[in-house]
């Protein structure tokens, strides 16, 4: 307690400021209250009539807590932690729970490290859950492993919240050591792990809720969203560039378990967040589905709070954080202004740019290394079978489904076929000089000619390219280690556009602005190559390489059936 906040609070001191004027929403009593905040050193010192040395007038705005984005990947934006806060907070989050594990799998502590030091002193609060699954399974390799040991030292830091999604389930369900240590660290602190329950029984739920796992938001469909909370768990309704689960799971909210729900958007592109929103799509989504207002709200605000143990967020009342939103309009979620603890971040619907430090980032790279790759390495060649094992693509999904086809083959050779909309895939080791690769067929990406490739390929983000000739993928294979990482789009042997993603070949180092406009150009040269632009390529392409995400991917070391958790060769006999 502070003795100076507790003096304005009894109203023996003025208080720094009162927004008046303003339409509260209480998100305990789920009721709109019309009355002032008292405002101390960014603290909320009382709801009523007070005095303050500066008076605010909210003209009758509603006021809502600012929202709280329960699992979000910032890497996934492609920029930094205060490029990222300059992008949303005009949509009203004042606070991201972050899971650094996409810089983590590029380098390790380094990563975790740079990520809480760029997030340092922003007016967007990022919290930290430490990475648990580096790399993503055992059977991978990627720039980095972590053990328990390497996430302790960091454990008691201010801004790290607990353990994040535990992806690995058969390290689980084996109590191998290295998981069952990291499960225990975050225990011996009294700290909250993050689930990730994609496709498991009801044994495996069973076995991470009784493991302490509190969260899941892979959940697909209904079913899975209440089996979670029956078993004890929050469930994060996510809604983000590939995978966009929120419609599905919406008819699973109900007034009597919507208090243990919450949003997410665990991998958003910084052009959609630009365009789409953040946490606020997913309330105008939950009220234009029918649940009522404040319900939606305290699914942004009170819930993750309350899950995650922030004790002074997610509520305007006296003790609480002064982060608000104000809103025109409740349903259309139309906000005007943001406040963070002592001033207006957004105001008028323009960002402060003075609260922001617009400085460029100082890099951290890894190398680029390949060994001696040729283009003779992405011949796909069969042994005399004529049927293969395909990742077929689930638009708008980061789940595939596996089929098994029968190929025409050239001299024992797969070529990409345009008719039957099927292309080759590789996925190469790019932390590593030996030389490693994985070849597979994947149906359903739309490319009728050229190649794209990127080093975003989730998690361990080797490097990814898909093709409908070799000698374009290679140049694109090419044109990313000459970058050191990024996203190129080729054809006829020309790159087409390049986006260099310098920081762990995953982050852009420049404004928002420039990323956005040079996201804006590789998707209009995609479409020479790529009319049928349905759903997003790059970010379908990216979770190709995920192997915890059913039913079939592909690694370094082939193709990979997520279902019976085996590695599995791309062609074979009969069906």
């Amino acid at each position: 307690m502070n003795l100076h906040e507790m003096k304005a609070s009894t109203k023996a001191e003025k208080a720094d400021f009162l927004i008046k004027n303003g339409k509260i929403l209480n998100v305990f009593t789920k009721e709109i209250i019309e009355d002032s905040i008292a405002i101390t050193n960014g603290m909320i010192v009382g709801i009523g009539d007070y005095e303050a040395n500066h008076v605010i007038d909210a003209q009758g705005k509603y006021i809502s807590p600012g929202f709280i984005d329960s699992h979000v990947h910032i890497e996934s934006s492609m920029v930094t932690p205060s490029e990222y806060a300059r992008t949303i907070l005009p949509h009203g989050v004042t606070t991201v729970i972050t899971d650094p594990h996409e810089i983590a799998n590029v380098l390790g502590v380094e990563g975790i490290q740079f990520m809480l030091d760029a997030s340092n002193e922003i007016p967007l609060d990022v919290r930290v859950m430490l990475p648990s699954c580096v790399p993503a399974t055992s059977l991978e390799r990627g720039g980095a492993v972590l053990y328990a040991e390497h996430l302790e030292p960091f454990i008691s830091h201010p801004r790290v919240l607990g353990l994040a999604e535990v992806m690995d389930y058969p390290a689980v369900m084996n109590m191998e050591k290295q998981m069952i240590d990291k499960i225990e660290l975050a225990h011996k602190f009294q700290k909250p792990i993050d689930g990730h329950l994609a496709g498991l029984s009801k044994n495996e739920i069973n076995a991470y809720s009784y493991a302490g796992i509190l969260t899941d938001h892979e959940c697909t469909n209904v079913e899975e969203v209440i089996d979670r909370l029956r078993a004890g768990m929050y469930v994060a309704l996510r809604e983000g560039s590939a995978a966009r689960n929120l419609k599905d799971l919406l008819p699973a909210v109900n007034e009597g378990n919507a208090h243990r729900l919450m949003y997410c958007t665990d991998d958003k592109h910084l052009d959609d967040l630009i365009s789409e929103g953040s946490i606020d799509y997913c309330i105008r989504e939950t009220i234009a589905f029918g649940v009522s207002p404040l319900t939606a709200y305290s699914m942004a605000t009170l819930n993750p709070a309350q899950c995650y143990g922030l004790k002074q967020k997610g509520a305007i009342a006296p003790g609480y954080e002064a982060n608000f939103v104000f809103i025109n309009d409740l349903e259309k979620v139309e906000i005007t202004d943001v406040w963070c603890k002592n001033d207006f971040v957004v105001q008028g619907k323009k960002l402060n740019e003075l609260s922001i430090k617009r400085e460029q980032t100082k890099l951290i790279t890894t190398s680029i290394s390949l060994g001696e790759l040729k283009q003779e390495d992405l011949i796909l060649k069969s042994d005399g079978q004529s049927f293969a094992n395909i990742i077929e693509i689930k638009p708008k999904s980061i789940v595939t489904n596996h089929i098994v086809e029968k190929i025409q083959l050239i001299d024992n050779q797969f070529f990409a076929d345009e008719k039957e909309n099927l292309c080759k895939i590789a996925v190469i080791d790019r932390y590593h000089a030996e030389k490693e690769l994985g070849l597979a067929i994947v149906k359903g990406l739309n490319l009728k000619e050229g190649a794209i490739a990127t080093t975003i390929a989730h998690d361990s983000h080797q490097l990814i390219v898909a093709g409908m000739n070799d000698e374009d993928m290679m140049l694109a294979i090419k044109t990313i280690e000459e970058m050191n990482g990024g996203i190129v789009v080729v054809s006829n042997g020309k790159v087409l556009t390049k986006l260099s993603l310098p920081i762990g070949g995953l982050i852009s180092n420049q404004f928002s602005e420039e990323v956005e406009a040079s996201l804006k150009l590789v998707e209009k040269e995609l479409l020479k190559i790529r009319p049928d632009n349905s759903f997003n390529a790059f970010l379908t392409l990216s979770f190709l390489a995920l192997p915890v995400i059913p039913s079939i991917k592909i690694t370094t070391k082939g193709l990979f059936n997520v279902c019976s958790f085996q590695f599995i060769p791309v062609f074979i006999d009969e069906k």
